[in-house]
């Protein structure tokens, strides 16, 4: 009778203890949420008030029908063009960064041959050198190719600083594929770039998207290479365009809050509608 009393005791007591421990951990998280979301949400509220109200009424909710600084943003200022340029790098950068990242990934996956240990290492090497470390060196690089001032400067650069991650996320995962799919393919008699095409390709995406978002933020986001490689202005990116909004002894915050609105959120967007191949692909290793 004792013992069964004190199993009953140890039992209810665990489960008060997980119920507890998750219990901190929800709060955890949700106290994590609003810190994380608080600066979007106070971006997006500012972007719908004047200047004035944005010091006097920080926190109050605007009038979301009051468009006058998006308006101001679109007519007034070099938005569009920056808009465009950071559109154009990133695009670039992207697809060489996931064509070559890709290609690269399945040969040192798939392909037995002197040196495949020795360049997955370089690549991965890559990873612990940041290029800001070598920016005298590359100013010169840029300027002997005759691309200063250009924006392939930042596509080769953002091409480099993307690679290591990539080739290291796709390695990984095509290691993970059946072998099989490939030889019967061989059998049937397809060349080896429609294999990696045409098969492997379409089950590689989640970990595309892995890295694709891995590199498309920092890429979008970058101001400190546009500062040192793009000084003509109708070719700078957002992130060093809207700092143009801020004038020497004036700014107008409800513009510049605009503007950074409007630039983050192609971003957003694009996490969204790849929600779902990201989650598949961050889970697709615990589940192999």
């Amino acid at each position: 009778m004792s013992t069964a009393g004190t199993t009953r005791d140890y039992d209810s007591g665990g489960i008060i203890g997980r119920l507890g421990r998750d219990g901190l951990l929800q709060i955890i998280l949700i106290a994590n949420t609003f810190i994380m979301l608080a600066p979007i949400v106070i971006m997006v509220f500012s972007a719908f008030k004047s200047t004035p109200e944005i010091f006097q009424h920080p926190f109050g909710l605007p009038d979301f029908g009051n468009f006058v600084n998006f308006s101001k943003i679109w007519t007034q200022t070099n938005f569009l063009r920056y808009l465009m340029n950071s559109f154009l790098v990133t695009g670039a950068s992207m697809a060489l960064i996931l064509t070559l990242g890709t290609m690269a990934a399945y040969a040192i996956a798939r392909y037995e041959f002197f040196g495949a240990s020795f360049i997955l290492m370089f690549f991965i090497a890559g990873l612990t050198l940041p290029l800001k470390l070598a920016i005298i060196p590359l100013f010169m690089l840029m300027r002997d190719l005759g691309v200063l001032n250009n924006q392939l400067a930042l596509i080769f650069v953002y091409t480099a600083m993307g690679l290591p991650t990539t080739v290291f996320i796709m390695t990984g995962f095509i290691r993970t594929l059946p072998s099989e799919l490939e030889d019967a393919a061989r059998m049937d008699g397809a060349s080896e770039a429609r294999i990696m095409w045409s098969i492997m390709l379409p089950l590689v995406r989640p970990a595309m998207v892995i890295a694709g978002i891995q590199n498309v933020v920092p890429i979008w986001n970058d101001f400190f290479f546009p500062l040192v490689f793009i000084q003509n202005d109708d070719l700078k990116t957002l992130p060093q365009g809207l700092t143009t909004f801020m004038g020497e002894y004036t700014t107008d915050w409800g513009v510049l809050f605009s503007g950074l609105t409007l630039s983050a959120a192609p971003i957003i967007l694009i996490y969204i509608v790849l929600s779902r191949q990201f989650i598949s692909g961050m889970t697709s290793g615990a589940v192999k």
